[in-house]
């Protein structure tokens, strides 16, 4: 058996990253500390903080995805295991048998209840061999310094982590809700959620990572081969450039009118130096109808024209609009457009001026050009 085997197997993070966590478990220790002080005072003899609350930092700001580092893990584990762990110091008068019941009653309650936090465990222990102090608090240690530093810590996380670019608490991507019974596209043919769930089943051990991540993971993992076998094509090179546009000013009746003239079910919204500012589309439209409960018997144009009322495409457009660059590879575009419900993507340059567009049509030609290429390298 070889050293190596003994070394854990770690994803790559930046410099950059492991400052971000470095610098956010010091504030986070520090105005949790500070926050018991200001409660319970500084010359009560009370212990501000707890070593467990460490290992608690470590997961929220350095492993801030893990389901460990949820607010519901963190706040409830350790309240959980706390008051597990003073229970086990009345009830049994050995320190080292009552650590090791306490120990494991709180991972079998924390994971039936769902929220599993490693810390937690020792949280248990501390009550139970914290010292003079732990014991006479007694069930009063439930409240403080455990749960009012696990709020606090996570109250931390909350903060840092999305001022820093990192969402929590922690959900994976998910595909826009089709509302009906079929799975999103991608997952037809791949790895699906159900797929995953069955193998981890099998398994029948803890995974710390959400299978939503894992799945997500699977898909750009995916989506990187497929860039490297069709040769890197870019949005650029399949967008649309001579874009029918409107501004906000533009009226509803004239949007429908450049929508028929050019058979397209999408215009960008530009301002006056060609920004894109939001997306019309023919769902806009017909949302606007709907709200205004015309006639069933008129035709869709009619309804535009008949209860536009003066409405202009600003007042109808959606945005923000999602947008692409022209170096984007194209295969990046696929999870938006089959399974996040985007059909058009407008192409904006390093300015935000409008330089094209991509649709489902565009993605669908160049990807059959490009295995058309390769079909015709292979022969």
């Amino acid at each position: 058996m070889r050293l190596q085997n003994f070394l854990p197997h770690l994803a790559p993070v930046s410099g950059r990253e492991r400052l971000r966590a470095s610098i956010g478990v010091l504030l986070g220790v520090l105005l949790t500390g500070a926050v018991s002080a200001v409660a319970l005072g500084m010359g009560t003899g009370l212990p501000l903080l707890i070593a467990p609350m460490g290992a608690s930092a470590i997961l929220l700001f350095a492993v801030s995805t893990s389901p460990f580092s949820q607010p519901w893990a963190v706040i409830g584990g350790n309240i959980i295991s706390a008051a597990i762990g003073v229970a086990c110091s009345d009830l049994v008068p050995y320190p080292v048998l009552a650590c090791a019941i306490a120990a494991g009653l709180a991972i079998a309650t924390m994971m039936a209840l769902r929220c599993l936090h490693p810390p937690s465990g020792a949280v248990a222990m501390t009550a139970v061999i914290g010292g003079t102090q732990i014991d006479a608090l007694g069930y009063w240690f439930v409240l403080w310094p455990v749960a009012l530093d696990s709020i606090a810590i996570v109250a931390v996380a909350l903060a840092y982590n999305n001022l820093t670019g990192k969402p929590y608490p922690h959900r994976p991507a998910e595909a826009k809700d089709r509302a009906t019974a079929d799975v999103p596209p991608l997952a037809r043919l791949g790895v699906t959620a159900q797929d995953l769930a069955e193998i981890l089943k099998a398994h029948d051990q803890v995974v710390p990572v959400d299978p939503g991540d894992i799945e997500n993971l699977l898909l750009e993992a995916g989506m990187l081969a497929f860039e490297r076998r069709s040769g890197g094509i870019s949005c650029g090179a399949a967008m649309s450039r001579d874009v029918a546009t409107v501004t906000p000013d533009t009226p509803l009746d004239e949007a429908l009118v450049l929508l028929r003239k050019h058979s397209i079910k999408a215009l960008p919204v530009v301002d006056s130096e060609r920004r894109v500012i939001g997306i019309l589309t023919q769902t806009d439209l017909v949302d606007r109808a709907a709200s205004l409960r015309a006639g069933l018997q008129a035709g869709f144009g009619a309804l535009v024209r008949r209860n536009g009322g003066g409405a202009v495409a600003g007042d109808i457009m959606s945005a923000p609009v999602l947008t692409a660059t022209p170096d984007l590879p194209l295969g990046r575009l696929i999870p938006i457009m089959s399974d996040a419900g985007h059909h058009h993507l407008p192409v904006v340059d390093e300015e935000g001026k409008l330089a094209g567009i991509v649709t489902q049509t565009d993605v669908i030609a160049a990807l059959f050009a490009a295995e058309q290429r390769s079909a015709q390298l292979s022969a």
